[in-house]
């Protein structure tokens, strides 16, 4: 006996007839069948109730009984749940209307009494074998469709490393850590929840926002790694990385790196008008721009590196208030203050390692 078999003989099989004869004859008649799992009714008001309670494969339903046809049975059954369960309609009733009726109302099958005992048989094991074999294409594909959704997300995932090293790469020649597109990411994702973005379009920001700094890569280290000031023509040299960082990007089609572009390109622009490399002014300023603006400067002042100490968070905090409306959006401003506390959690959370403060005098 086959494995299927097996299932189709445990079957929950429902029989549900006013006549205590019929009830017997049918019970006997799927016993000996082999099936095992049977239960009997000759109320049909509890039919809903049991169904709610044993969930059957199958009911055996007879259509002229008192208080409630079986049509009315049908009515009910398909109120309380969806699908509406598998009914064979078993009756003396033989007229093409009850036949249709029934059909129209769900039934999957319509025998008439007296009944033939292997054609009833029949009838019901090719009802179950059909719900058994569409359950088993259901768990298919749910199976399906939980390796396409695992095999999305580790897809993103290494879309994410990657995008997460080239910053970090960028941040690296550029005496940086890891640490700083953490802090610079995590900000930036909250100031753009606190500005109304959507959590889709926070999370881009999350992770697109360590790619900022990503055109450093094409600048000559004796002008990236230079300890001092920039002498005028470094400077300018120096300021590419945000065109360099757009040309990198440019063309991506997913979102993310295409939020990555534009950070790259505007992360430096001024809401005054004076930032590079395009003077954009205001609002002509994309607001992932704007909101990478605020996160990275607060975090690359307030960070020590070989080469500088870090300012003291009061001092950060008073420079940001003296650019609010010149170098930063005030309404990013005034997110970034009400949401001071949360802003210096993730500071404290994602401390630099001692083996990278500032080694001065």
């Amino acid at each position: 006996m086959t494995a299927s078999m097996i299932n189709l003989f445990d079957a929950r099989l429902l029989i549900v007839d006013d006549e205590p004869v019929n009830v017997k004859l049918l019970e006997r008649t799927l016993a000996k069948a082999g099936y095992t799992s049977i239960r009997s009714t000759m109320d049909p008001r509890q039919v809903c109730d049991l169904f709610a309670e044993h969930q059957f494969d199958l009911i055996l339903l007879d259509l002229n009984m008192p208080h409630m046809d079986g049509f009315a049975v049908m009515r009910a059954l398909a109120e309380r749940f969806s699908p509406l369960p598998q009914v064979l309609v078993l009756t003396a009733q033989s007229a093409q209307e009850f036949r249709t009726q029934a059909l129209e109302l769900g039934a999957r099958d319509y025998v008439t009494k007296p009944f033939e005992r292997n054609e009833l048989l029949h009838r019901v094991s090719n009802l179950l074998e059909s719900k058994l074999y569409r359950e088993g294409l259901e768990r298919l594909n749910e199976s399906l469709e939980h390796k396409v959704i695992e095999r999305t997300a580790e897809l993103n995932e290494t879309r994410l490393q990657v995008v997460r090293r080239l910053g970090r790469a960028a941040e690296y020649r550029d005496n940086e850590t890891g640490l700083h597109i953490v802090r610079m990411s995590k900000i930036s994702r909250l100031l753009g929840e606190a500005m109304g973005m959507d959590d889709a379009q926070c999370d881009l920001l999350l992770n697109a926002s360590p790619m900022h700094d990503i055109g450093k890569i094409g600048i000559p280290d004796h002008i990236l790694l230079k300890p001092g000031k920039f002498e005028p023509d470094e400077w300018e040299i120096m300021k590419t990385h945000s065109q360099i960082g757009a040309d990198i990007l440019e063309g991506a089609e997913s979102d993310l790196l295409r939020m990555a572009g534009e950070i790259a390109l505007t992360h430096h622009e001024k809401w005054d008008g004076t930032g590079y490399p395009n003077g954009l002014q205001g609002e002509e300023i994309p607001l992932v721009g704007r909101i990478c603006a605020i996160a990275d400067v607060f975090d690359a002042l307030t960070s020590e590196r070989p080469y500088k100490r870090a300012w003291a968070v009061e001092d950060a905090l008073k420079l940001i208030r003296e650019n609010r409306g010149l170098h930063f959006d005030p309404a990013i401003v005034d997110a970034f203050m009400d949401n001071l506390d949360e802003i210096l959690n993730i500071r404290d959370a994602h401390k630099e390692p001692e083996s990278e403060q500032y080694q001065g005098d």
